[in-house]
């Protein structure tokens, strides 16, 4: 039975977080700060549906739950989505458009260079997600180039990481996560290279996959 509703709902309750702080800033419900609450509201979303595409393909395998596939490219691109957010609201928030301030700053602060080195390996992934940009690159480069993930989710853990200077809670249940779902992969990996040869592992990248 085809579920027209899913990707509807799913996009939706995409939305919430951008809802919810919208309403908490429309009642100045953002604390002392709130460009550095909203900046670091909206990183911390972009991290969060990362691990969330990447969450896709083992729970989908898990499971027998064929139709979480068809999420993983909507999840991906939701993840960039709120990092052009964050980005965003640093940039002319924060630092109001100081183009100058702004390089002393990613070169300076090592979390900061870590998080623009992710949103740079992060674009040619949302720009190549739909299925025109698969077929022009042919699969097999289309999935060397997605699997940057691999990459970009490690970095975007370790920006968390060191931008948190108190409380590490969140950063190291982030770390744990990204770590488990990274080793499932492996693991995973290496029980089909056993069945079919090294040569014919495909690997299926949580970004912005081709459903």
């Amino acid at each position: 039975m085809r579920r027209i509703w899913l990707k509807p709902l799913v996009f939706a309750l995409c939305l919430v977080p951008l809802v919810w702080l919208a309403g908490r800033a429309a009642i100045d419900g953002l604390g002392a700060n709130p460009i550095e609450a909203l900046v670091r509201f909206l990183g911390d979303w972009a991290l969060r549906f990362l691990l969330i595409a990447l969450a896709v393909t083992p729970l989908r395998r898990i499971t027998g739950w064929s139709w979480l596939g068809g999420l993983r490219r909507m999840l991906g691109l939701f993840a960039f989505f709120y990092v052009v957010l964050h980005l965003s609201s640093y940039i002319g928030l924060d630092q109001f458009f100081d183009w100058p301030a702004i390089g002393r700053e990613i070169v300076k602060r090592r979390y900061i260079t870590i998080g623009m080195a992710a949103v740079l390996l992060l674009l040619p992934l949302a720009l190549t997600s739909t299925d025109s940009m698969v077929r022009r690159l042919g699969g097999r480069r289309w999935r060397k180039l997605h699997r940057l993930v691999y990459l970009i989710a490690p970095l975007g853990v370790a920006h968390h990481w060191m931008m948190v200077k108190k409380d590490l809670t969140e950063p190291m249940i982030h770390a744990a996560i990204l770590a488990l779902l990274l080793g499932w992969r492996v693991l995973a990996a290496r029980r089909a290279a056993r069945h079919t040869g090294p040569g014919n592992v495909k690997q299926e990248s949580g970004c912005a996959a081709h459903s």
